[in-house]
């Protein structure tokens, strides 16, 4: 809100422009003695509020063609539901079949998903504002006029401002970074050693939001990219997002139990300097995204490079004035020069030193997706069963508007299909999501409510109620993204005065639609709660085994770029990033759960002791992957690679079965590799420079540790089934 170059805003202007426009010409069209002029006004409103719904980041080219399909599909739904509505039978039977076949589209990502939602809606705006006096093609032609209208002006504001989504997607992505940089400096605080669990939590939570912001910024440089020529300043995002991504692998990195380490430099200022580096490089983060956000350039803060300067010197100082173990010293020096690689990329954004071969694998930006006919249908198929859970939800929503549908013509409601309206918008595939959902909805459409009653005591003129549809639309679409209140108050208002502008008293519209909400959303929960219900609990098992396959993953390239040198190339970012999506996934899980009903639960313990493990081996595998770099090719390395990767293999292969592993075939498997460890350890100690070779040593030590407890869990509390295995 600070800015005009705000992101919100520039998205909130297309909307604004294109209800001005209609509400300009139902004004200067209006004619007091008739209200058609004024119904078609608030009709085609209403496609330009479907047209925003369904507007996606793209290129000028892709952006033209989802305008393309998205007029086809709006005219095929708004259409048929002007052909069978009312029709008892017909029109029932059409809108279940379109929320299933919509919904389950959903399944081929979110262009697609997006674009079926928005059609879906187009058909419930076609009911509500069908006139059974006017031709059958008028109400279809004007929802499309609106949407046509909405989305020429798009993309003349895409051409004015071409980058500013994708800016301030990266943007988000350097606070969320911010915010989980702040949420490790708490791991070093001196005087606060005792709530190492709940920082633990507080650190995957930020960790899941960080991961959610990269994904979006991903999926809008994925179709940036897909141009022939790149312009610089795609390029230079790119870079902003790759080095966003290794700050996040260095901060992410765990070398230490955090505890031990705070209580042996207690009474140092080195444990107080690194809070404070982590914390000023948290700051630069912010300054970062405040630049992308202001269009500006990033000035490196001097005080990083006298930070980083201090704790190189104050390093030196505490390994020459205090009698401490050659490992503690090699696990605090690791520690700082983690630190200090990222200080190094925060420079180089500043210095604007920009990859120019924008051909290499190392510049390439991956994300599913499903092209061709033939593979769209096959990704649909392999969909069409009760273990999807988007097909159960097609299922559950279709019901869910089959009822309403049937409600709303045995009682002849007149506004009836606001029950509708709410049901689709407020069920979700879960029932927390929903649970969120459903008291945003009605809270938001209360407070509508009780304005828009005061409203007509205002005696408003037309212009004035056109107005306030103008400001109304725009800030609905707002607030949408981030406050469901706020925008469901905005839309509420808007359609009160809609309807009073058609010639409906507003009285009358308000208490149809408070009631009509609350029975939309009863509906909703309902469904969420009998119909297949999602519980989380029931994910568990599921969700955690991907997530130890997706560490096993990423720890085997690791592993073998340890010995090849660091590569940040297609394969190993796609596995880094399938095991944070994987985290992720496990925190929200751990997350939703707690809005889940008392008697599901209990369950929570056993998910809390899962998300510290695998945000622990996650950290673990995050420092070997921080520390890749080429090992000389001496003698001594060759010895150590002779000993290192045996071990290292015996670890992937136990975390990679330990879901099926018997409990005597796992005891010999951890027997042997602590063995195996212990002695590769003390030959080292002798043999090798500790500098070099202690790192990934350590690494591998503090993995192997977590193995035991991860598996005692899985199989002890029954989360996972035991299976055999020769």
């Amino acid at each position: 809100m600070k800015h005009f170059h705000n992101a919100k805003i520039i998205a909130a202007i297309p909307i604004f422009i294109s209800v001005n426009i209609v509400a300009l010409l139902t004004w200067y069209i209006h004619i007091p003695q008739q209200k058609m002029p004024l119904i078609l006004g608030v009709v085609a409103v209403l496609g330009i509020i479907a047209g925003g719904l369904v507007d996606l980041d793209n290129r000028i080219t892709g952006r033209l063609k989802n305008i393309f399909y998205t007029l086809i599909a709006f005219s095929i739904s708004s259409i048929s539901v002007q052909l069978t509505f009312g029709d008892p039978f017909k029109f029932p039977l059409l809108m279940t079949a379109l929320t299933f076949v919509f919904t389950l589209l959903g399944t081929l990502g979110l262009r697609y998903s997006t674009i079926a939602f928005g059609t879906l809606v187009i058909a419930l705006y076609t009911t509500l504002t069908y006139q059974p006096d006017h031709p059958w093609y008028l109400n279809s032609i004007l929802i499309l006029c609106g949407t046509l209208l909405y989305s020429i002006i798009t993309v003349i504001v895409h051409i004015i401002f071409p980058y500013r989504p994708v800016q301030d997607n990266m943007a988000k992505a350097f606070s969320a970074l911010a915010d989980y940089l702040e949420s490790k400096a708490l791991f070093f605080d001196p005087d606060d050693i005792e709530q190492l669990e709940n920082k633990q939590i507080n650190s995957a939570m930020k960790n899941m939001k960080l991961v959610q912001a990269f994904n979006l910024c991903r999926t809008a440089l994925f179709y940036r990219i897909k141009a022939q020529h790149r312009h610089i300043r795609t390029t230079q995002i790119i870079q902003y997002y790759f080095i966003a991504q290794d700050i996040h692998e260095r901060a992410n990195s765990s070398h230490v139990n955090y505890e031990v380490l705070t209580q042996n430099l207690k009474n140092t200022d080195l444990i107080f300097r690194i809070q404070r580096l982590i914390e000023l490089q948290a700051q630069a983060c912010r300054d970062i995204a405040l630049c992308l956000q202001q269009n500006k350039t990033y000035v490196y803060n001097s005080r990083l490079e006298r930070a980083v300067e201090g704790i190189a010197q104050s390093f030196e100082h505490y390994s020459q004035t205090h009698q401490v173990p050659a490992h503690q010293l090699t696990i605090v020096e690791t520690l700082i020069t983690n630190l200090q690689s990222i200080d190094r990329q925060l420079r180089h954004l500043s210095q604007n030193q920009f990859m120019q071969d924008q051909k290499t694998d190392h510049s390439k930006i991956y994300e599913e997706s499903v092209t061709g006919l033939n593979n769209l249908w096959l990704k649909v198929r392999s969909n069409l069963n009760f273990d999807s859970q988007l097909f159960r939800h097609a299922v559950r929503l279709s019901i869910v508007v089959a009822l309403c549908c049937g409600i709303v013509e045995i009682f002849e409601l007149e506004h009836g299909y606001w029950i509708l309206l709410t049901a689709i918008f407020v069920c979700q595939p879960n029932y927390s999501a929903t649970k969120v959902r459903l008291k945003q909805r009605i809270i938001g459409t209360i407070l509508g409510v009780i304005v828009g009653l005061l409203f007509p005591y205002m005696n408003p003129t037309l212009p004035l109620q056109l107005g306030v549809v103008v400001a109304t639309s725009t800030l609905f679409f707002f607030f949408r993204s981030n406050n469901y209140s706020f925008s469901t108050f905005f839309i509420t208002l808007q359609v009160l005065v809609s309807f009073n502008i058609m010639g409906v008293e507003i009285e009358t519209a308000a208490y149809s639609r408070i009631i009509d909400t609350l029975v939309g959303a009863f509906i909703a929960w309902l469904a969420v709660s009998y119909l297949w219900p999602d519980w989380k609990y029931s994910q568990l098992d599921k969700v955690i085994r991907h997530a130890i396959s997706s560490n096993t993953k990423y720890l085997l390239y690791v592993i073998a770029q340890l010995q090849f040198g660091k590569c940040d190339n297609l394969q190993y970012r796609i596995a880094r990033r399938k095991a944070h999506d994987a985290a992720a996934a496990l925190s929200t899980l751990f997350s939703d759960m707690n809005n889940e009903p008392k008697k599901y639960r209990t369950y929570l313990n056993d998910s809390f002791e899962l998300l510290k493990m695998n945000y622990a081996l996650l950290s673990y595998i995050s420092a070997l992957g921080a520390y890749r770099k080429p090992i000389k090719q001496t003698e001594q390395s060759i010895h150590f690679l002779a000993e290192f990767y045996p071990i290292a293999k015996k670890v992937i292969y136990t975390l990679d079965h330990i879901e099926s592993l018997r409990i005597e075939i796992f005891e010999k498997l951890q027997q042997n590799i602590n063995e195996s460890l212990k002695s590769f350890n003390d030959e080292q100690n002798h043999q090798l420079n500790r500098t070099e070779f202690s790192v990934p040593i350590q690494q591998l030590n503090m993995i192997s540790q977590i193995l035991f407890p991860l598996y005692q869990i899985l199989h002890q509390k029954k989360i996972l089934s035991t299976k055999d295995t020769e």
